[in-house]
Formats: C-alpha cells, sequence, structure tokens
C-alpha cells in the first residue's frame, strides 16, 4: 500500500514527486513509457515564461509567476541549464499598439517585474534582426529559456534519490476506490494506495473521467517545430513573440540553452493523443510565421523538425486539486502552456494538498540538490586532462556534432532512473542532437547500451516498446 501513486513523469508528475519526496511518505510514479519526459514534457517551446499572457487571477497566471521565480535556484539546485535571456512580444502595427498595453497592464496585475514597452529605435538595438516593420515590443526581463529534458530528469532524480519508486512500461488500464484508498490497474499488475495524484498530460481527462461525474475534456493540441544548426543561435538573443493580432497568434523565435535557434510552434487541434507527426503545412506556418516578426531566419540551416502535443482543456485552466466528488483523487491535469514554467510552483501545490489531507511530516535527510551528467568542456584544461587519466573514456568522443564522450553516455546509462534507449541517452546527454542527428553516433551509443545494460544489439531501441532498430544480420540474409 502506497500512500501516494502519481500517473505520469513529464514535468508535473516529476515536480509533484520531488516535492512530495520532502515528507516522510511512500511514494510511486507509474509511467506508461521507458523513460521520464516522453510526453508533452520532451517537446515543447523550452520557454520560461514571464507571466503576463495568462488570464488575471486564474491559476495558470498565479503558477507561471511563482514558477518563474522559482526556476533559478532550482536550476542551481538541481543542475540543469537555464537562462533568463528575456523575451519580446512585437507588435507590428501601429494601430495594434492597444493589445500591447493589454499585455502590459494584465502583466503587472500578475505580478511580472520590471515590464516595460520599448519604442522602434529601443528594440532595434535589443534585435537587429527584428522585422523592419516592428514599431514597439514588450520587453519581459524575467522571461527565459531552460532544457526541458534536463529540468524534467533532474527532478526525477531527486525525487527517486528522496526514495520515490518509478515504474515505466507501466501503462494505467483501469481505477477504482476501495475502502482503505484506490486499487489501481496497470499492464504489470495490481497497485494500491491511499491518494492518487493525475498527472496524465494529454491522457488527465480518461483518469478523471473514471472516477468524476463532472466530466473535463481535454483536446490535444499539436504544435510543429524547425530547429536550427548552432551556427544560426546567434540570430536573436532574447524569445521574440508575435503580438495576437489580425494575423493569428504567430510562433516564437528563440535561442536555446543550447545554441541552437528555435522556431514554432502551431496550434492545431487533433484527436490522436498520440500524433506527434509533423505536416508539411504545419511547418509551412512555422516558417511564414515566424519570418513576419524576425528577418532573415537562415531556414536552411533547420537540423529537424518535430512535433508535441499540449493537453488543452476547454476552460483553458490549470486543474489542480482533489475532485469534490471523489475524495483522494487528486487532479494536476490541463497542464498546457505555461505548464513547463510552472511545474515547480505545481509539484510545491500537489504537495501542500496533501500536506494538509495526510498530516505529513517533514523528513530530516531531505536530499535538496543534485548534480547532473558531468559535462568535460566545464572543467579547465588541467581538470580534463587529469579526468582523462582517471577515465579514459572521457578522451573517446562518440558523438562528434555535440562533442559528447564514452564517458558522458556510461554516467547517463549508470544514474538514477538511467538511460535505457538512444533517445534515453540523447536527453541525457545530447548525443545525437546534432547537425548529423545521430547519423554518425547510434551505432557506437547502441554499443554501449548493449554493453552496460547486458543486452544484445537486437534489444537496444530508439525510444522503448517496439522500436528496436537492429532487425536482423546482413550475412543471414544472402
Amino acid at each position: 500500500m502506497y500512500d501516494v501513486i502519481i500517473i505520469g513523469a513529464g514535468v508535473a508528475g516529476s515536480a509533484s514527486a520531488r516535492e512530495l519526496s520532502r515528507y516522510q511518505a511512500k511514494i510511486c510514479v507509474l509511467e506508461k513509457e521507458e523513460d521520464v519526459c516522453c510526453g508533452t514534457s520532451k517537446a515543447n517551446s523550452a520557454i520560461v515564461h514571464a507571466g503576463y499572457d495568462a488570464a488575471e487571477g486564474s491559476l495558470m497566471a498565479r503558477l507561471n509567476v511563482r514558477g518563474n521565480e522559482m526556476m533559478e535556484q532550482l536550476s542551481k539546485d538541481l543542475d540543469f541549464p537555464f537562462k533568463r535571456n528575456g523575451s519580446l512580444v512585437v507588435c507590428l502595427h501601429e494601430d495594434e499598439m492597444s493589445g500591447l498595453e493589454t499585455l502590459y497592464k494584465r502583466g503587472i496585475a500578475n505580478g511580472v517585474p520590471d515590464l516595460r514597452i520599448l519604442n522602434r529605435e529601443e528594440l532595434r538595438a535589443m534585435e537587429p534582426n527584428i522585422s523592419d516593420e516592428a514599431c514597439a515590443a514588450l520587453y519581459a526581463p524575467t522571461g527565459g529559456i531552460v532544457c526541458p529534458f534536463n529540468l524534467n530528469i533532474a527532478m526525477a532524480e531527486n525525487a527517486n534519490a528522496n526514495g520515490v519508486e518509478f515504474y515505466f512500461d507501466t501503462e494505467v488500464t483501469d481505477l477504482r476506490p476501495v475502502e482503505d484508498g484506490w486499487e489501481i490497474r496497470t499492464s504489470k499488475g495490481t497497485y494500491k494506495t491511499r491518494y492518487v495524484v493525475n498527472a496524465a498530460g494529454v491522457y488527465a481527462d480518461k483518469f478523471h473521467n473514471m472516477v468524476s461525474n463532472k466530466k473535463i475534456h481535454i483536446t490535444p493540441r499539436r504544435g510543429d517545430y524547425c530547429l536550427l544548426d548552432k551556427t544560426a543561435g546567434n540570430h536573436v538573443s532574447h524569445t521574440v513573440f508575435a503580438l495576437p493580432g489580425k494575423y493569428g497568434k504567430g510562433v516564437l523565435v528563440t535561442p536555446t540553452v543550447h545554441g541552437n535557434l528555435l522556431v514554432g510552434p502551431t496550434a492545431i487541434d487533433i484527436e490522436n493523443k498520440e500524433g506527434t507527426n509533423t505536416t508539411r503545412e504545419g511547418l509551412n506556418e512555422v516558417i511564414t510565421k515566424a519570418e513576419m516578426n524576425v528577418k532573415n531566419i537562415p531556414m536552411r540551416q533547420v537540423i529537424t523538425s518535430f512535433a508535441g502535443l499540449r493537453a488543452h482543456e476547454d476552460g483553458h485552466e490549470f486543474l489542480i486539486g482533489e475532485l469534490e466528488d471523489v475524495k483522494g483523487f487528486i487532479d494536476c491535469a490541463g497542464i498546457e502552456s505555461p505548464g513547463l514554467t510552472s511545474s515547480p510552483a505545481i509539484g510545491e501545490m500537489v504537495a501542500d494538498i496533501l500536506k494538509e489531507k495526510m498530516d505529513l511530516r517533514e523528513k530530516e535527510n531531505f536530499i535538496a540538490t543534485r548534480k547532473g551528467v558531468l559535462n568535460p568542456n566545464t572543467l579547465s584544461k588541467e581538470e580534463r586532462i587529469q579526468l582523462i587519466k582517471e577515465k579514459p573514456e572521457y578522451g573517446n568522443i562518440i558523438c562528434r556534432c555535440e562533442m559528447i564522450t564514452e564517458g558522458e553516455i556510461i554516467d547517463a546509462i549508470r544514474r538514477p532512473l538511467g538511460a535505457k534507449s538512444l533517445d534515453g541517452v540523447k536527453r541525457r546527454t545530447r548525443a545525437g542532437m546534432g547537425r548529423c542527428q545521430a547519423g554518425f553516433c547510434s551505432p557506437r551509443t547502441m554499443e554501449i547500451l548493449a554493453r552496460e545494460c547486458h543486452k544484445s544489439m537486437f534489444e537496444i531501441t530508439k525510444s522503448g516498446g517496439n522500436s528496436q532498430i537492429v532487425k536482423g544480420i546482413n550475412k543471414d540474409s544472402l
């Protein structure tokens, strides 16, 4: 019998697990995929929003601002990349200035600090590649960028270090209240718990509606993106948003914490909760709308495109709290943008609810910090030479595009909740994220995975499940 079972190991579920791990309780996380960060949390804009967009007085606005405040210290405690590069909402037409003023006033009401409206000259000085038509912009210096994979993985690893159990490839198929709590049926057996936290992303409505008479509906909202090479990473230095107007909401153009340039997303409502395929139409929309606000984007330097799904609840609001008609079931649903930004605050809120419900006591030995995969590039020349002497695998470059060593890949596999697939290694080390998109390093990474996980090459997958890469041996087919 667990005290709390969390369904879903994305940023909301992992943040909840991390905050709950401060207390004396038996907790586990059930995840249907083979790793953390396999849904919305892995495919998004990687933006830490300032907080001027969400409606005044909404839970979304409050948790956005709180999550933004928490992010810098959290990045230091849990060792993941984060940068306050500031954001700009660009106004292209004088007759749309009222829209910029509305966002400014909303931001002030939401408690966003240091907001100001820039004129044409100030904007041009700040971003030389801004559109020639731009006449003003809302500047939010507290806006930032983050690595979503490392944020999610860091919170999950820290939760695990504090005693939270994680079960992967474990899909929840049914749940029902029993006398002393809940019985949760999964693809790998039955679990019992006193409380359930529903952090299942686009599937959160499925579990909510299993137990509650007050139904909710979540629409998967697809967002297409283009990722450009690091040679384009300095094209803008701030995150550039479009002002919602007569041309629609538009898309953003932003640097990433790793030095690339990201363009997107679209916002296309679909029915398929697994529909993460890109489309030609979607990518064309990304390119066209991005070029309205930023000129001369070197789109020929695109190295990959991808799509993610946002869990859009019909009321466009975070749904967090115990259900009125179902005691012991805590919703953490409708977590769309700014969900990534808000995730630390979401975890804090979920933990506060359960602390009060269960009268939880804090641990004396809570581990508040975590170290990520060692990046040899952060060392001095002397330190790196010494590291290679002690551990020669750090002198063996596996991914040439990102200069990732065998030592980093071994670390990613052996650490708590370690990588079990090519994508798992990629999210933890960036091996395979560079210009050639794993064309060179995949075979070597697979060899390391096979060796470290004591598996054959036939068992190594791209992303778990049935995504095996090696299907046979050439000479066997002759």
